[in-house]
């Protein structure tokens, strides 16, 4: 049998999509860094993973029609910052079109400008090594420079489109 050429049109609705991917639990993660002029930029994101140790290479991606996708893609840093249990409030607002996404949220100054959030569980520092247009979203990669964790924080976890926290089995 020979494989086709190319995939098959879909056989669910982007409800049904969505949903399925819903059920992956992920953890919840703000991307943040700084445009040309100076302006904070962050967004919530669940969609990271590691790529490789050597060298230490994390990926995520974004929406073309986001509006932050012009700093984003043009910048040379930014930081993922994974959310601790605790920071709940932080990930919905950074989710939510036009409010002051940085009001009173405390951060330190990263790698290349990138806030990094006070707080977060854990958090790399990225130089914004590649992009990769697929579908309706960019897949970035990011080479980081600098890590650091919270050893003993309880992550924020996504899953089913709801928070959770962390429970050992």
């Amino acid at each position: 049998m020979t494989a086709p050429a190319q995939a098959q049109p879909p056989s669910f609705s982007t409800d049904e999509f969505r949903a399925a991917l819903g059920m992956f639990a992920t953890g919840v993660t703000i991307v943040t860094a700084r445009s040309a002029n100076g302006t904070l930029v962050g967004l919530t994101a669940n969609s990271f993973n590691s790529v490789s140790l050597d060298p230490p290479l994390v990926l995520w991606s974004l929406a073309r029609s986001a509006a932050s996708m012009a700093a984003l893609s043009t910048g040379s840093h930014y930081a993922i910052n994974i959310l601790a249990a605790n920071q709940k409030d932080l990930a919905e607002r950074f989710a939510t079109k036009d409010v002051d996404r940085w009001a009173d949220v405390v951060y330190s100054e990263g790698v290349g400008g990138a806030p990094v959030l006070v707080g977060a569980a854990a958090s790399f520092e990225c130089f914004n090594r590649s992009r990769y247009d697929e579908g309706d979203h960019v897949i970035f990669v990011g080479e980081v420079e600098r890590c650091s964790h919270s050893a003993g924080a309880s992550p924020l976890l996504f899953h089913g489109g709801r928070f959770y926290t962390e429970h050992p089995l």
